[in-house]
């Protein structure tokens, strides 16, 4: 009876503090907490704390097994989220520290990625020089600009 009391408390406090955290705007954690605080409720209902006899007929028991699988459940979504999210908040505010301070090349004129994407921004075609006119790195030379080397 203490048992059972006890981790209904754990709990209740539990999803107080998945209350508390989503509030804060910190869904996936609070997501997290919310399923480690219905584990131990789950484990009172299904009979693991009181082991009793008969409990494969009990409807307590049975929905003590759907909180469980909805706990875990919460577990695999979170995983999946974070992992489609890119790791951990510090993660991702390195990532997006180092995206915004190496976007572009020290001495480059225009930014690396889409760059002249319209057909207006890109510079008219230069004629070609015949072939062997001793002037074979302008080619050469012309990209390096473009890249700002």
């Amino acid at each position: 009876m203490i048992a059972e009391t006890v981790c209904s408390a754990v709990s209740v406090a539990g999803l107080g503090i998945a209350a508390v955290t989503a509030y804060r705007k910190r869904f996936l954690s609070a997501a997290r907490i919310a399923a480690y605080s219905l584990v131990p409720i789950g484990l009172v209902m299904t009979g693991v704390v009181g082991w009793l006899a008969d409990t494969a007929f009990s409807p307590t028991a049975w929905a003590g097994f759907v909180v469980l699988g909805g706990a875990w459940l919460l577990f695999m979504i979170t995983r999946a989220v974070e992992r489609r999210g890119g790791g951990t908040r510090k993660e991702r505010k390195a990532a997006k520290a180092a995206a915004e301070r190496d976007a572009v090349a020290p001495a480059a004129s225009a930014p690396s990625l889409g760059q002249a994407s319209r057909p207006a921004d890109r510079p008219a075609a230069q004629p070609r020089r015949a072939e062997g006119s001793g002037d074979d790195f302008s080619d050469i030379e012309a990209i390096l600009k473009k890249h700002g080397i």
